[in-house]
């Protein structure tokens, strides 16, 4: 009898990007509103993606086994 697939969660994959060396990104938090009263130099730090911590990898991996 065949083990069953594990399935991916799909608001994870969503959420996350993978590059092609099988390293983890993230989009930055705090950009949804309430932008505007702050610094440009604050609203362009949160531009772009951020790689995800060594210490969330493995719970990520679970949670998304076939990446």
């Amino acid at each position: 009898m065949a083990n069953k697939k594990l399935k991916t969660k799909k608001a994870v994959s969503k959420r996350f990007k993978v590059t092609a060396t099988g390293k983890l990104l993230h989009r930055k938090g705090g950009q949804g509103h309430f932008n505007a009263k702050e610094s440009g130099n604050q609203r362009r730090a949160k531009r772009g993606l951020m790689l995800v911590a060594k210490t969330e990898l493995k719970a990520l991996k679970r949670l998304l086994p076939y990446i």
